[in-house]
């Protein structure tokens, strides 16, 4: 095994924080995962991790020579693409992450012309409302849909989803009216929130808007009904179980069919941003960029803003 393979294989090793994960991960015999770290020790002269029967974790040399891994091999990523030519073929494996709706309703559709464009490429597509380990599930890119917490990440910004307030005829029907801010008060919404955040558990629910003069606000409206996936939370619209915000792709079809109506147009929310999200490299690998390239000018086309 050539030097490079091993220091890939050292890299996901510290990741996983295991032998056995990094070898299930990679497709290669545990043997031959433990033999690559122990031939670079060797080589370097030193020990990289202390194992132990219920721990694993990276010697002071190991951290150090850990950094300079991840440099070494961006450098030679970049080195190996810049004297290749800009048609060759993408190949390999691609592993990525998308919210549920933006995979059915725009990704998907799509994806059989790009497959057919990289007949090389093939790709896991992970498609939930749950928030992903980039590193530790051996995730290359992610792309996500609203304010980003505080990570290691980088992110891409791929632009902005217009968010609008939408109800069902039934539940318009047996409601109050609801023509502006203050009729807020007699109606109700759904709370979307997730089971990781603990915010499920509410009688009331945020509901946000952009006043007049462009500020955002936020009142509070009660709640009957909350959920934690995107389906569930325009399926309980349809059923007629309260008011949502939601982006406008979203529920097109919806609206179009008249199974949903939008409600307080002046009112709406802020957009939302999208952004592609992945770990962070000074050098994104062809397939990685090609894909967000791709995903990007899919959002500009399905997407309004």
């Amino acid at each position: 095994m050539d030097r490079i393979d091993a220091l890939k294989i050292f890299i996901r090793v510290t990741e996983l924080k295991s032998f056995s994960r990094a070898a299930e991960d990679l497709a290669l015999p545990r043997a031959t995962v433990s033999a690559a770290v122990a031939q670079l020790e060797a080589a370097l002269g030193t020990r990289l991790l202390q194992r132990t029967t219920r721990k694993l974790s990276l010697t002071e040399d190991g951290s150090s020579i850990l950094e300079r891994t991840h440099t070494l091999l961006d450098e030679f990523e970049a080195l190996h693409h810049q004297f290749r030519a800009n048609s060759a073929p993408l190949n390999g494996k691609l592993n990525v992450d998308l919210p549920s709706r933006i995979a059915r309703r725009i990704v998907i559709p799509a994806l059989p012309q790009f497959l057919a464009n990289h007949p090389e490429l093939n790709i896991t597509l992970g498609a939930d409302d749950r928030i992903v380990d980039l590193v530790e599930d051996g995730v290359d890119c992610a792309i996500r849909v609203g304010a980003l917490s505080e990570s290691s990440l980088v992110a891409k910004p791929l632009g902005m989803v217009e968010m609008i307030n939408c109800a069902s005829p039934d539940y318009l029907q047996v409601n109050a009216k609801l023509e502006n801010l203050d009729d807020l008060a007699s109606h109700r919404a759904i709370h979307y929130g997730s089971k990781r955040s603990g915010n499920l558990n509410t009688t009331e629910t945020n509901w946000q808007y952009v006043d007049s003069d462009g500020s955002e606000k936020t009142v509070t409206i009660p709640c009957r009904i909350s959920v934690h996936t995107v389906e569930t939370y325009i399926a309980s619209a349809v059923a007629g179980l309260g008011l949502i915000q939601v982006p406008a792709f979203d529920v097109s079809d919806l609206l179009k069919n008249g199974k949903l109506t939008e409600v307080m147009p002046h009112w709406r929310p802020a957009p939302m941003p999208v952004h592609a999200l992945y770990p962070h490299r000074k050098h994104l690998s062809p397939r990685v960029r090609v894909f967000l390239e791709w995903v990007e000018s899919l959002i500009n086309e399905k997407v309004r803003f």
